[in-house]
C-alpha cells in the first residue's frame, strides 16, 4: 500500500469498531468532524479505506486501515456560521477530581460515585460537566470511557461508564430492557400514608418549560411508574424513603413525590418552597442513586453502592436516622414476565385482535344472512337456564322443534288420560250357507 500524502493520518480499526458504519467511527473517535465533512472527504477520494474509495454508510472491518486528511482540515465553523468551541486540556486538578470519583474498576466498565451539582453532559450554557472529564478515564491506547445511562445535576450517586463500545451496547441495551436494578435513596417531605407501594402515573412534558420540567398527563403521558419503601421518618415532618424506579422517564422520582404530596427535601423545581425543611437541613436535593445491580458483559453480576454526599449524610444524622436501616432492605430480581414493556406488548396484541374481531363482525354484517327461525325461550330452573335441548341423533332440527312444541302442548293441557288397554280382536263368526228352497 502507497504511503499517504504528508499531512494525511492512519487509523486502524480495532476490535472493538468491527462493523460499525464509517461515519459511526468518526462519531466514536474524531467527533469534531462532522458527517458533512466526512461526506465530502469521501466523495473526493480525500478518505479512503484500505486503500479503496469509500463511503459513509459503508462498514468498517477490524485491521482495515483509514486514511484520514489532516486535522487542519477540519470545521472551525459549527452549524449558522458559530464558531466551535476548542476543548482545553484536563488540569491536574479536574483530572485528580474525577479519578477521585472511582469506586470501582473492571475490565470494561467503571464505577463513579458523582457529586450533586455536576451536570452528567454538557449543554448549551454547561461546560463543567462529567463528559468531559471522563478523559482523565482513558486507557493507555487513548480509549476514554463511554457515558451508558446518566443521572440529573443535583443528583448523586452511582453512575456506570463503559471503557469499550461493545461494553457500551450491552450496558444500554441492560438500561433499555430494565434488566439493571437502580436503588435511589430520598428524604421527602412529610409522611406518606402507606409504608410501601408503587406510583403509577404517565409523565409529559409540561407546557412552556422548554421540556426542562414534568408534569402528570393520564391522556398525552407515557407511562411511567416507581416503586417506593420507607425506611424511617421524623414524625410528620420528613420520611426517608427508597425509590426503584420501573421505567426511565425524565425527572420521573422528583415528579412522582411531588405528585403523591411528598417532595423531595431541596427540589424547588417541584416543590417549590413546600419542598425545604427548617431547623438547619440543607437546602441541597436530597436524592441519591444509593445502589447499581447490572449484569457485565461475562454474565457476572456488577453490584456497587455509592457514599451519601455530606449534606445527606447530616440530614440523616440531625433528624436521627441510621444508614445501616436503609442497606437493609432486600433487593428483590425482577421478572421479566412482569415487567412494564411485557405488560404494555400484551395489551398492545390483545387490542390488536380485539379491533380485527370487530373488523370481521362489521364485513359479516353487510353479507345476505339466511332467515332464522326465532328460538323459543329457555326454560328456567332455579333461576338458573336450563341446558339447551338437543336434536336426537338421526333427526333434523324441524323434528326436534315438532317434538318440543308437541310437548310443551301437552304439558300446557294438562295430564293426559290414561289409554286404555287394547281389546282383544273378536273375528266375526261366520253365517252358516243359506239354504235355498
Amino acid at each position: 500500500m502507497a504511503s499517504p500524502p504528508d499531512n494525511f493520518r492512519t487509523f486502524t480499526v480495532a476490535d472493538d469498531d468491527d462493523g460499525i458504519r464509517l461515519d459511526r467511527w468518526f462519531k466514536r473517535h474524531l467527533p469534531e468532524i462532522n458527517f458533512n465533512l466526512v461526506s465530502r472527504w469521501a466523495r473526493t477520494g480525500m478518505l479512503k479505506v484500505d486503500g479503496e474509495r469509500v463511503a459513509p454508510g459503508d462498514r468498517v472491518t477490524t485491521g482495515q486501515v483509514l486514511r484520514v486528511p489532516p486535522a487542519e482540515a477540519a470545521p472551525t465553523e459549527g452549524p449558522e456560521g458559530r464558531p466551535l468551541r476548542a476543548v482545553e486540556p484536563l488540569t491536574e486538578d479536574e483530572a485528580r477530581f474525577v479519578q477521585d470519583m472511582v469506586i470501582a474498576r473492571g475490565k470494561d466498565w467503571i464505577v463513579l460515585n458523582k457529586p450533586p451539582g455536576l451536570a452528567t453532559q454538557g449543554g448549551t450554557k454547561t461546560v463543567q460537566h462529567l463528559d468531559r472529564l471522563l478523559d482523565a478515564l482513558a486507557d493507555e491506547k487513548g480509549q476514554r470511557p463511554k457515558l451508558v445511562h446518566r443521572l440529573d445535576k443535583d443528583t448523586s450517586g452511582v453512575l456506570l461508564v463503559a471503557r469499550t463500545a461493545r461494553a457500551a451496547g450491552h450496558f444500554a441495551k441492560a438500561f433499555s430492557g430494565r434488566t439493571a436494578r437502580k436503588v435511589y435513596w430520598a428524604l421527602v417531605v412529610g409522611w406518606p400514608s402507606t409504608s410501601e407501594g408503587v406510583i403509577d402515573a404517565p409523565l409529559a412534558k409540561q407546557p412552556g418549560s422548554g421540556g426542562e420540567k414534568m408534569m402528570v398527563d393520564e391522556k398525552e403521558g407515557l407511562p411511567a411508574r416507581t416503586r417506593y419503601r420507607q425506611i424511617d421518618r421524623a414524625g410528620n415532618r420528613a420520611t426517608w424513603v427508597e425509590l426503584q424506579p420501573m421505567t426511565g422517564r425524565t425527572h420521573q422520582l422528583r415528579a412522582h413525590m411531588a405528585a403523591i404530596g411528598h417532595p423531595i427535601v431541596g427540589d424547588a423545581k417541584y416543590g417549590g418552597a413546600a419542598a425545604f425543611l427548617t431547623g438547619g437541613i440543607s437546602r441541597k436535593m436530597h436524592l441519591h442513586a444509593r445502589r447499581l445491580r447490572i449484569d457485565g458483559t461475562d454474565g457476572k453480576a456488577i453490584d456497587q453502592t455509592a457514599e451519601l454526599p455530606d449534606h445527606f449524610s447530616e440530614t440523616l444524622a440531625t433528624l436521627g436516622f441510621e444508614q445501616l436501616a436503609g442497606d437493609m432492605l432486600p433487593l428483590d430480581n425482577p421478572d421479566p414476565a412482569k415487567s412494564l414493556e411485557t405488560k404494555l406488548k400484551r395489551v398492545a396484541s390483545a387490542a390488536k385482535s380485539a379491533r380485527k374481531a370487530r373488523k370481521g363482525e362489521r364485513r359479516s354484517r353487510g353479507e345476505a344472512a339466511p332467515a332464522r327461525v326465532p328460538a323459543r325461550p329457555k326454560a328456567k330452573v332455579a333461576g338458573k337456564d336450563a341446558p339447551a335441548r338437543t336434536a336426537a341423533p338421526g333427526k333434523g332440527a324441524a323434528a326436534s322443534r315438532r317434538a318440543a312444541t308437541g310437548k310443551s302442548i301437552a304439558a300446557s293441557q294438562g295430564p293426559a288420560p290414561a289409554k286404555r288397554a287394547p281389546s282383544a280382536k273378536r273375528t266375526p263368526a261366520k253365517r252358516p250357507p243359506s239354504k235355498k228352497k
